[in-house]
């Protein structure tokens, strides 16, 4: 359990940086999601056949894992639109209502009883971008699209807590990324129709910052993260990446200097946010204390 914390704990880390790398990559959020994905399934490509991890499955298989994998690249495109339309700091905060999606997907999808503790941490959640969107009315729409992303991913970790448990991490992480590739390619057409672009190709700088989001924030946390599910519940892991915004707004303060377009609504929904993960934290240390030893 305790490599599965720190694993789980690198992966929140590595996912810090998807915000600032997303505003930086000066192209549309279709087209980064289109290019991430791009040079993510090749890279596992080459790299899991080289080490022996991919494995071949039935076209049905392939095809299950795939559809978790176009959640993933709707998920990636509404949190790049959130922060292209808002900032980095708003589109992460956002991202923290996952815990509550996840904690009504989980069980009516895995058919469970509701947990009240899960749902009221999600509350105190929720409480915080309600706080961030009364007084943030400028980034109404950036913040729309970052629940929407919200939803996505909940229901990725969800689906994901299912495959984990048949399938080993490689071969799922390649199969979603590249079918969810696939699938974003059919729909690229159809979506630079509807938000045309004046060049389609990234620049040298946004290559750079292209393959250091591709290498380091998905292959590796995506790896990191799946391993990590497999003995941490959905719902915790999904609360734990709510510190993500920590390390993300950290740098975004830094780089952008975003602390002087909040105002003080932002920080306290974050403080009810950060409260949600610490009770959480709190509350899995004292199950795994208290449970017997195998």
């Amino acid at each position: 359990m305790k490599k599965a914390f720190i694993e789980l704990h690198l992966s929140v880390f590595l996912a810090g940086f998807t915000g600032i790398l997303g505003k930086l990559i000066t192209l549309n959020e279709g087209l980064l999601v289109w290019y991430r994905l791009l040079i993510t399934a090749v890279t596992m490509y080459f790299l899991f056949r080289w080490q022996g991890k991919l494995k071949k499955l039935p076209l049905r298989d392939v095809m299950r894992i795939g559809g978790v994998g176009c959640i993933v690249a709707l998920h990636w495109i509404f949190f790049y639109g959130s922060i292209k339309y808002a900032n980095v700091s708003i589109g992460v905060v956002c991202f923290s209502l996952t815990s509550l999606f996840t904690a009504v997907f989980d069980p009516l999808i895995n058919r469970r009883r509701f947990d009240k503790m899960e749902m009221f941490l999600s509350m105190l959640t929720l409480a915080g971008i309600l706080l961030i969107f009364h007084f943030d009315t400028q980034y109404r729409t950036g913040i729309i699209l970052g629940v929407i992303s919200s939803m996505f991913a909940a229901l990725f970790t969800v689906l994901n807590k299912q495959l984990v448990v048949k399938y080993d991490t490689a071969t799922i992480t390649f199969y979603e990324l590249g079918v969810g590739f696939l699938g974003l390619t059919l729909l690229m057409p159809a979506y630079l129709v509807a938000f045309p672009v004046e060049n389609i190709l990234p620049s040298l700088p946004d290559a750079i910052y292209l393959l250091i989001l591709s290498w380091f924030c998905t292959v590796m946390m995506y790896t990191l993260s799946m391993n990590a599910l497999k003995k941490i519940s959905a719902f915790t892991v999904n609360l734990c990446f709510n510190l993500e915004p920590l390390y993300s707004i950290v740098l975004a303060f830094i780089i952008f200097h975003e602390n002087k377009l909040l105002h003080s609504g932002f920080y306290g929904g974050l403080g009810l946010i950060l409260l949600s993960v610490i009770l959480q934290m709190l509350r899995v240390a004292r199950q795994a204390k208290h449970a017997p030893a195998h």
